[in-house]
């Protein structure tokens, strides 16, 4: 490993520990004060901070930092050379102590957490088979549906003209999943509620050939403006923006064939590519964020019409953010019905409620429950 991008990666963790920021953002941060050290070592250089922490548990508490890094970058790539030398015993030292009253923490789950994340991408309708040339992805990168590709090269797709102009999007295949899930179709009005920067809103927009009507609306005017000029970029032009709170008040009194709650959670799905969430998340987050939730749920449910959907999906396989949840929803909403969802992955469920694992299908870990509103309710 290159000694300068050891120590550059000490650095980043000292800081991002001192100013208790996610070391994503410290990453983020530093790359933009150092434009040439991001373009010589970025990759390079996030990969060893996030194995600092998935690994540095392993190594010895009175260690240094820079000794730690260092360890942590080489238990790394012992793990990747034979995961099977590492007990399950072993990988617990990987997760707070809490998370095993919260989910099981089985071992397959734990090696797919320590291993190096897959970069997935989706590309718009129709230009699969011109992305997968010019990036010169392999078929057997192809993931559930055309659109998704695994990239295993070393552009920054960010700068890509196909990202550029909107051909692409960078979006873990959970989350495609969620889209998938919804199943919207042309001419429908759907509601993303929690939409963020909008990854779910321009897939939902791109299923529904741009056609119809999406509400999109989220609480941080900073992550709607974002999300407006990704919209623009991927000219997705049926995206209506709104800012909403997630209270009683709703943005407005249309009616939907479909809503998803893409709903804020503790992020325990994403650990293997946000490792540093493991060690930031505490079991109070669980319980609060659970309240929020299904509050966002019974508010939002008054905009269902009747014989219309409600997708609910969260980022996390706690159960107290997931099966709970649902379980309220339904006893306080009898005129939902469960929604089969249609999904059959590699676990071959087809199911109201579906728990997508890592391990599964290679990306984030997500939870995504449907209802359908009686046509009489």
């Amino acid at each position: 490993m290159n000694e300068d991008v050891l120590e550059l990666a000490t650095r980043i963790v000292r800081q991002a520990n001192l100013a208790k920021v996610p070391a994503d953002e410290e990453l983020r941060t530093f790359f933009r004060k150092h434009p040439p050290v991001a373009r010589r070592y970025g990759r390079e250089l996030s990969q060893v901070v996030f194995r600092f922490y998935r690994w540095s548990r392993f190594a010895n508490p009175k260690d240094s930092l820079p000794a730690k890094v260092r360890f942590a970058n080489l238990r790394a790539e012992e793990f990747a050379c034979n995961p099977s030398s590492f007990s399950l015993r072993a990988l617990q030292l990987a997760i707070p102590k809490w998370l095993d009253k919260e989910m099981d923490t089985p071992y397959d789950w734990l090696s797919a957490i320590q291993s190096e994340p897959v970069l997935w991408i989706r590309t718009r309708i129709g230009s699969a088979d011109k992305v997968r040339d010019e990036l010169e992805i392999s078929a057997d990168a192809v993931g559930p549906y055309p659109e998704a590709m695994r990239y295993g090269g070393s552009e920054d797709l960010y700068r890509h003209p196909l990202f550029k102009s909107g051909e692409l999007q960078i979006q873990d295949i959970a989350s495609q999943l969620v889209g998938h899930l919804c199943a919207p179709q042309p001419k429908e009005t759907w509601w993303d509620a929690c939409a963020g920067e909008g990854g779910k809103t321009l897939h939902l927009s791109n299923l529904m050939d741009n056609k119809g009507l999406i509400w999109s609306t989220d609480r941080s005017k900073r992550r709607m403006s974002l999300l407006k000029k990704r919209a623009a970029r991927a000219k997705a032009f049926n995206v209506r923006l709104r800012e909403w709170d997630g209270g009683s008040n709703l943005p407005t009194k249309t009616q939907f064939d479909g809503v998803l709650i893409d709903a804020p959670c503790s992020g325990v799905g994403t650990w293997q590519r946000n490792p540093h969430a493991r060690w930031s998340t505490t079991m109070s987050d669980v319980k609060e964020l659970a309240e929020v939730q299904l509050r966002l749920l019974v508010n939002a449910a008054r905009s269902v019409k009747r014989g219309g959907k409600l997708i609910y999906s969260v980022c996390t396989l706690t159960g107290r953010e997931t099966t709970q949840v649902v379980a309220e929803f339904s006893k306080r909403f009898p005129e939902f019905e469960p929604l089969d969802l249609g999904y059959e992955g590699m676990a071959g469920e087809r199911s109201p409620e579906i728990a997508i694992w890592p391990q599964d299908e290679g990306g984030n870990g997500m939870f995504v429950a449907g209802w359908k509103r009686k046509e009489q309710a």
